[in-house]
Order: C-alpha cells, then sequence, then structure tokens
C-alpha cells in the first residue's frame, strides 16, 4: 500500500439487488488487504438475507437505527456507534427502523468482490424469516 487520501464521492452511489445503496470509498489493488464501503438503507427497507464466502465484514454505523440479524444472534436494535462483527459465511441483513436513512460502513476484509455474495433469500430456512413483520 502507498500513502494516500480517497474522497468520498456521493455522485457514485449505486442501488444493489440486496436492497440498499453503496458508494464504494476504497475498493482497489493500491489496498488489497481491506475495502470500505457507505452503505445506504431506506426508512422501512429489509435488506436481503446474505452471506460473504471468504470474507469478514464489520458495520459501523453512522446514522440512524436499524435492526440486525445476524448469525444466531437474536435481532437487536443498532444505532450511532455500533459496530457489528459478521464472520465469513454468516447469514445477516439488516432493517431501517428509524424515521431518516440508515447509513453505515461496510469495512470487509479481504476486500469485497460480487464473486464472494452469497444470496440466501431463496433458501427455505429463511423464507419464514423473511415474511416477519418488523
Amino acid at each position: 500500500m502507498k500513502e494516500a487520501i480517497k474522497r468520498q464521492n456521493l455522485n457514485n452511489e449505486f442501488y444493489t439487488p440486496e436492497l440498499c445503496f453503496v458508494t464504494e470509498l476504497s475498493n482497489s489493488l493500491d489496498d488489497s488487504e481491506v475495502s470500505i464501503a457507505r452503505i445506504r438503507v431506506e426508512i422501512g427497507v429489509t435488506t436481503c438475507w446474505h452471506k460473504l464466502r471468504g470474507t469478514s465484514e464489520r458495520y459501523y454505523i453512522l446514522n440512524g437505527i436499524g435492526r440486525m440479524e445476524v448469525g444466531e444472534l437474536p435481532p437487536q436494535d443498532v444505532t450511532v456507534g455500533d459496530v457489528v462483527l459478521i464472520p465469513s459465511m454468516c447469514r445477516q441483513r439488516i432493517i431501517n427502523i428509524g424515521t431518516e436513512d440508515l447509513i453505515f460502513l461496510a469495512i470487509c476484509t479481504p476486500p469485497f468482490s460480487e464473486e464472494v455474495y452469497v444470496d440466501v433469500e431463496d433458501d427455505q430456512e429463511f423464507r419464514a424469516a423473511k415474511r416477519q413483520d418488523y
């Protein structure tokens, strides 16, 4: 890695099939050990159940209130300053239960790539959870 300053550019935000908006802050060959993305979840939205293969993730909550579902933990509310640790292949999703956009950093090691994303929405085990009312 070489020293650098990377600027946030919210004009590069894009919508994903996971039902959230992503702005890549750092995910390139010049920093091959970690990726950082700004994630935005709109009011009332539940992201899709998913796992990351071979990649651990941390959520650092910047704005709003969410309900985090991760692994075998019971659902828990998260807010500004909270950190969620998500091991590789651990099912996860987050629900924006607040009155403003839920914004957090997703910090991945090794860096995130589309190849590590595993959609588990169609798994029978998760269908009942998807229908729950929040």
